[in-house]
């Protein structure tokens, strides 16, 4: 650092930096690099990561010296670009986080295709239309009992309720109900 650098303002300083004089850069940071270290270490919290991201608002300001407006602040056009580098920070902090969690993409290709082939559907379709018509010929006395305790999903006892009959007639009801229902359907 020569002693006419440390007299200069930021704007001058600016100015000889784009100018191709390193020693305005050394300057320029040592100014202000404390500030903007304190700053980006109040938004992230880990002075490791702080240094680094400190070190990439003077990168990406040095690159956009040109951009500066030499009327204003460097302080605080520095300190923009550090709490965007902050901003650029945690968002990358938080995909980092996300595919840690995720499973690789190589593992979806072991994963094991729930969907039912079309040919097993259509044969459950059929044995489904095929069992609505058998639980049709029931004489209503079976079929009411089993459709309120298979497919209604009803207790014995609310079965029994609703048929104003009692539990053990529900019980033999459907006994009776199933084994006609084997009868249709083996024939």
């Amino acid at each position: 650092m020569t002693p006419d650098l440390a007299d200069c303002s930021d704007g001058e300083l600016a100015a000889l930096a784009l100018g191709g004089r390193q020693a305005a850069y050394g300057e320029l940071m040592r100014r202000h690099r404390d500030a903007v270290y304190r700053l980006v270490r109040g938004n992230i919290g880990d002075a490791d990561e702080a240094l680094d991201v400190t070190q990439n608002s003077f990168v990406a300001a040095f690159s956009a010296l040109a951009r500066y407006d030499r009327s204003r602040p460097f302080r605080l056009w520095i300190a923009r670009i550090a709490l965007n580098k902050c901003h650029d920070w945690a968002r990358r902090r938080i995909v980092r986080k996300f595919l840690t969690f995720a499973a690789p993409i190589s593992s979806a290709e072991q994963i094991a295709d729930t969907a039912v082939p079309i040919d097993v559907a259509l044969a459950d379709r059929a044995e489904l239309a095929r069992a609505a018509r058998a639980i049709a010929q029931l004489p209503a006395s079976l079929k009411e009992p089993l459709i309120l305790r298979t497919i209604e999903g009803l207790s014995q006892a609310e079965t029994a309720d609703v048929l104003r009959i009692s539990e053990k007639a529900v019980e033999t009801r459907l006994y009776r109900a199933r084994k006609k229902l084997e009868e249709i359907l083996r024939d």
